[in-house]
């Protein structure tokens, strides 16, 4: 069954998401809406789009569309999901859904007052070489797990870049590092203490972030993101007897994972699929009732509980606990 969709926002990511819905026969994206019409049109026409709203409230009063993709500026995702969730939409939000634990509550509470599905938008989770990565920790295949070591970063020259805003809830924590936080809490569990160092650059936000946190079982989990570092996307977990090594963990745009041991290193390479198709689709089957989210309340809340935990931890020089 189709699922109709609408993208709120003519965002550079959604070149991405569009390139995924095409690849599917579950998914058609029907509408685009931006606060400046002749914008919304000519994006359309790119992108052949068979509608163009001149306003996100237009958008979400089209009663064809079933499904809204976010790619708003972070500072607007939960305002944009709650509104869109109360206009009787289902909503995929582009990660990070938000920060602030207290707001993503707020967000999920109307999702479930509405009777939709909230998710934020992850698209590694959905890729195989992620349940793979899973499936080899929790098969003992390197031994009891010890370490995961991430690290996602490239260089950002345009300083007029809206990952630079402070007043829309930039930063390299929150654009890339995301990622090694969700891929920490995925294979090691929710931290219990957390210790993070910035460096925030001319506009107020980190430029450079560096983290450790304690998890279950005494595995330590640590990371670095950022925007004045070379590209790196890698993710490393270390166990007693070997280790896994992803030399591209987020995008998978080639998905192999060397198991490295002391008597050799083994390939395990998987067929390349595109994650945006996967994430789009299974919020469709999820909204037919053929599928579960993948992705939902206690993800989102886990992420916005860490970020919130290193940012404070930055700011005040110590180690934060979490509950």
């Amino acid at each position: 069954m189709t699922t109709k969709w609408g993208i709120i926002s003519t965002a550079h990511i959604n070149r991405l998401v569009l390139a995924g819905a095409r690849e599917s026969d579950r998914v058609e994206v029907v509408a685009v809406a931006s606060r400046d019409r002749a914008r919304a049109e000519a994006y359309a026409r790119e992108h052949g789009i068979e509608r163009a709203h001149g306003s996100y409230e237009e958008l979400l009063a089209d009663p064809e569309i079933e499904a809204v993709y976010i790619s708003l500026p972070n500072s607007l995702h939960v305002e944009w999901s709650v509104r869109a969730l109360e206009a009787g939409k289902h909503v995929l939000c582009e990660k990070p859904f938000d920060r602030r634990p207290d707001e993503v509550e707020r967000a999920f509470d109307a999702a479930a007052r509405a009777g939709r599905i909230l998710m934020e938008a992850f698209m590694y989770r959905h890729n195989p070489q992620t349940a793979k990565v899973r499936e080899l920790v929790d098969g003992g295949t390197i031994g009891q797990l010890r370490v995961v070591r991430s690290a996602f970063s490239f260089g950002l020259g345009d300083p007029e870049n809206v990952r630079l805003a402070a007043d829309l809830d930039g930063g390299a924590l929150m654009d890339v590092g995301c990622y090694c936080v969700s891929g920490s809490r995925l294979l090691a569990g929710e931290p219990k203490t957390v210790y993070g160092e910035q460096v925030v650059g001319p506009s107020g936000v980190d430029v450079l972030f560096a983290a450790a946190m304690r998890c279950p079982d005494d595995v330590v989990a640590h990371f670095d993101c950022g925007f004045v570092l070379p590209g790196r996307d890698e993710l490393e977990v270390v166990g007693s007897e070997g280790s896994l090594f992803l030399d591209d963990p987020w995008h998978a745009r080639k998905p192999v994972i060397e198991v490295r041991r002391e008597d050799g290193v083994e390939e395990i390479a998987l067929e390349p699929v595109d994650s945006y198709r996967l994430e789009l689709e299974n919020l469709s089957d999820a909204i037919h009732g053929d599928a579960e989210p993948l992705l939902g309340r206690e993800d989102a809340l886990g992420q916005a509980r860490m970020i919130d935990a290193l940012y404070r931890s930055a700011a005040s020089g110590a180690r934060v606990a979490l509950d």
